[in-house]
């Protein structure tokens, strides 16, 4: 895991995002112990304040779970759900920029062929 402290995007989002990817594409498994939050935070460089703000962010999500006194797992989630967050946190982005291209006056057709553009590209 990194941060960039030079990013406009806030150290605690960067670690929330960083470990619900993780979970995600399944790197992190359920049931699995993450780091306590003083040697998460002493790895990153960053302060214990931080990394609690990211995991009661994964926890409100439902993406860890807290034990009093043993420390933050991966919680158990059902793979529909799974699949449902990891759908959501693609679309997301792409009806930003759908919206944006709408905006700017582009046409259907040209955002498919932009669309097809970058699928190729990652092809390669």
């Amino acid at each position: 895991m990194t941060l960039s402290p030079t990013s406009p995007i806030p150290l605690y989002d960067q670690i929330t995002k960083q470990i619900k990817d993780a979970i995600l594409r399944g790197d992190l498994a359920p049931g699995q112990a993450l780091p306590s939050i003083r040697q998460l935070a002493q790895e990153l460089g960053t302060s214990v304040i931080t990394v609690k703000r990211a995991y009661l962010e994964l926890e409100r999500e439902g993406m860890i779970l807290t034990r009093q006194g043993l420390g933050c797992f991966v919680a158990p989630v059902e793979k529909g759900h799974l699949e449902t967050t990891r759908r959501e946190s693609v679309l997301a982005p792409l009806r930003q920029a759908l919206a944006e291209a709408k905006r700017l006056g582009m046409t259907m057709e040209e955002v498919r062929q932009l669309f097809a553009e970058l699928l190729k590209e990652e092809e390669r």
